[in-house]
């Protein structure tokens, strides 16, 4: 299982910073994660960058056990 970690809009949708989340590829992952957090968190997901590991991700990237997968919102700030 990849481990989960939300920030910011994401972590308050999910109402949580990480979770472990079965999938074997980024999709996978988002989509589990996304049945167990409900619509909220769909929504701020829709806005969000995916890395894995510290790296950009596409939705097709493989996860392997043990994985980050780290959902980022946009930041804003002047």
């Amino acid at each position: 299982m990849a481990r989960l970690r939300l920030f910011a809009a994401a972590r308050d949708a999910a109402g949580t910073g990480a979770a472990t989340v079965d999938g074997a590829t980024v999709g996978e992952v988002m989509a589990n994660a996304s049945a167990s957090f409900g619509p909220d968190f769909v929504a701020v997901l829709a806005t969000c960058r995916i890395w894995v590991n510290g790296d950009p991700a596409e939705a097709d990237q493989p996860v392997a056990d043990h994985d980050e997968v780290a959902v980022l919102p946009p930041v804003s700030g002047g």
